[in-house]
Order: structure tokens, then sequence, then C-alpha cells
């Protein structure tokens, strides 16, 4: 959910010695090269961490950490999580894949597909097009940011935890406050949109969000270990424990299991690093889109920051290299998602935390990371 937070996309070190090992997989024995990175962001304040890279060179995965608060328990490399907001890049595919088959465009209104839903106190869905969801240009408030912030102390997680509405009822919640901006004025990241964009799949195609991307994403590229769990608050095993920092108090405390089936199309799915790399660099690797919707996504605006641009439902950012990264920031009670995927979608690093609301310290290594993985040949 937590795209609007420092995307952080972790990466690892390749060194010259490790790439004369070929593609083996290292994990677990001593310290691999990418111990040092993931033990900087582990010494940092992260419980947990875990980050795979595939790239031409070579596949490798390690972990960090402990998978239990205050006791020895290895994290696991196939761990799942929660992929908080990497949902939307599969969303944002899917209305994508609907385009070049003819069924929609991307100008099409809001209106012109949910009538009605989106009116009054200044809200009109005749002046919200579907690419503005995508690329975060509607100006909608975003009532799913106020549980976000609610969910950041124990009393609030405990109260919002299993959490039930229809996506009607979000959109509604948001729509009684007025717009945050002028439609395509500017831009403002905001979990609405797709949910929005998630209704719009079920009304052009007849069925869910959810049965669409699996039947477009999961299932053509063999994504096993992903799954969109609805209400349901478990993950999958193996996992490492979640964990939040009470924003209120300071303390640590256990979030694993939580609903978001209420927040959808906006952060539902749940993967693991090496099923989340396979979609990164298919979708870079021109294996789910047309070029010319491939195109479309990579269409970016700026949003304040430099070297950082926003597409339809991914992010590019340059790095202190100069090399030019796609990605999308995850982040869940609980967990943290970073990554970043090449131009021509070879080499793909996936990092997930198992801690949000982390220190400063702890995203600063996280972007040392990013450097090392990408930048270092």
């Amino acid at each position: 959910m937590r795209g609007r937070t420092k995307w952080s996309a972790l990466a690892i070190a390749v060194l010259i010695a490790a790439l004369a090992a070929g593609p083996a997989l290292a994990a677990g024995n001593g310290r691999s090269v990418l111990r040092p990175d993931l033990d900087a962001i582990r010494d940092a304040g992260a419980v947990g961490v875990q980050a795979r890279v595939v790239s031409p060179t070579g596949r490798f995965a390690e972990a960090s950490g402990t998978a239990v608060l205050g006791r020895r328990v290895p994290v696991p490399v196939d761990g799942h999580f929660r992929i908080g907001s990497n949902t939307k890049t599969f969303v944002a595919v899917v209305l994508l894949q609907l385009e070049a088959e003819g069924r929609l465009s991307l100008v099409d209104s809001v209106q012109k597909w949910l009538p009605g839903l989106v009116q009054g106190n200044g809200n009109d869905g005749n002046k919200i097009s579907i690419r503005q969801l995508l690329q975060h240009t509607s100006g909608l408030y975003d009532y799913p940011h106020q549980v976000e912030r609610e969910l950041t102390t124990e009393q609030g997680f405990r109260a919002h935890q299993f959490l039930r509405l229809p996506p009607e009822e979000v959109v509604a919640r948001g729509v009684r406050h007025p717009p945050v901006f002028e439609p395509g004025k500017a831009w403002g990241y905001a979990n609405v949109n797709y949910v929005l964009a998630g209704m719009i799949v079920q009304k052009v195609t007849g069925a869910s969000w959810r049965t669409e991307v699996r039947r477009r994403i999961i299932e053509p590229l063999g994504l096993r270990h992903t799954s969109l769990p609805g209400d349901s608050p478990h993950l999958p095993r193996p996992h490492a424990e979640g964990y939040t920092k009470d924003t209120g108090t300071g303390n640590l405390f256990r979030s694993t299991e939580i609903s978001l089936g209420w927040v959808g199309a906006a952060a539902e799915i749940v993967s693991t690093t090496a099923d989340l790399g396979r979609f990164w660099r298919a979708l870079l690797g021109a294996r789910l889109l047309p070029p010319a919707q491939l195109a479309e996504m990579k269409t970016t605006v700026p949003v304040g920051k430099p070297g950082y641009e926003f597409g339809l439902g991914m992010a590019r950012q340059r790095l202190g290299c100069g090399t030019w990264v796609w990605s999308h920031a995850g982040g869940t009670s609980g967990y943290l998602t970073g990554n970043a995927v090449t131009e021509d979608g070879r080499t793909s690093v996936i990092v997930s935390r198992s801690l949000d609301g982390g220190t400063r310290a702890e995203d600063a290594a996280a972007d040392r990371l990013v450097e090392h993985a990408i930048c270092r040949k």
C-alpha cells in the first residue's frame, strides 16, 4: 500500500569473484556475496530480510536476521510475503492487455465503466480517465491511506486487522472528501485509484480482477507461489513473521496476520522473491504486453523528486551511476518489498524486509544495495 514511501528497492552486490562461480544459487552457506549488504540492513534495525538477484551472470539468494523476533530462526530465502503495492503493477498489466484487445481505451472515463460511483463533493468520474487512475493523477482522496496511517500503532492495527469492506464502500468513503487536486493537474499517490481499476477490470471482463490476474499473469508465467488471499489474513508457509514499529510507543508488535481484501487490487497479492522477480523480468522483457502497451506503461510523469518518475503502475528511477531501473515499492503491515529491474528485463533484484516503519539507516542501507546490485559490473 505504501508506494508513496521512499521506494528503497533493495539490491545485492555481485562481486567479481562470485561471478566466476557461474549461475549457482548461493543460499545460507557461510558469507555469500549477498550477506554484507543484507547484514547491514539487519544491523540498521530490520528483524529479517531476504533477497534474490537474477542476472545473465548468475542467480543468488540469501537472508539475514531472524524469522521470529527474540529467537534464532533462519529467514527462509523462499519465504512468502505480502508484496503490497507491487499488486498495482499486476493490475495495470491486465488493463493494458485489455486495451491491446480493443476492449477499453486508457482515455475512457471512470463514469463510462462505473456510472455514478465517483460523484459528489467536487468529484466527477466523467473527468477522470483510466490512464489517470493508473498514473495516480486522478486527484481522488485516498481513504485507504487514512486506514494505513492508523495501522502504524498497535491499537489501530487491532482495530483494522480483520477489516471487511466491499470496493464500492472503499470508494464511497473517499468520495465523501473533495478531490485533492483537479484530475490531470498534479501527481498524488492514491490506493483508491487501483481499487477503481480492479472494479473496471470486472466490469469489462465479467470476471474479478483476481481471476484475470491469475489467468493472464500467474498461470502463464508459472508463478506457483503467488496467491491472492482475498480476506484471508494468513500467509502460506514458509514465511518470516512480520512486525510493525509502533509510531506512538516505538515498540515492535507482531503484524503477520492481516486482511487486505478490502484494498484488493491496490495491495493484496502474496508472493516470493523468485516469483516476483520472474514477473518483473517478464514484464520488462516484453513477454506480457505488446510493444505499444509496454511503451504506454513506460510513459512517465514527474513526481517532484529528481531522478524519479511514475508510469502506469510502475516507477522509473535513476541510480547514482546513471543507470535507470524500473520498480514499485510495496509496504503493508509487517512487510516492505523493494525491487529494481533493468530496462532490458534481464536483471531483477527483489528484497523483502519483515518490518515496516523501520529506521532511516535501514533505508540508507537499502539504497546502497541498489547501487551495488545494478551499478557494479
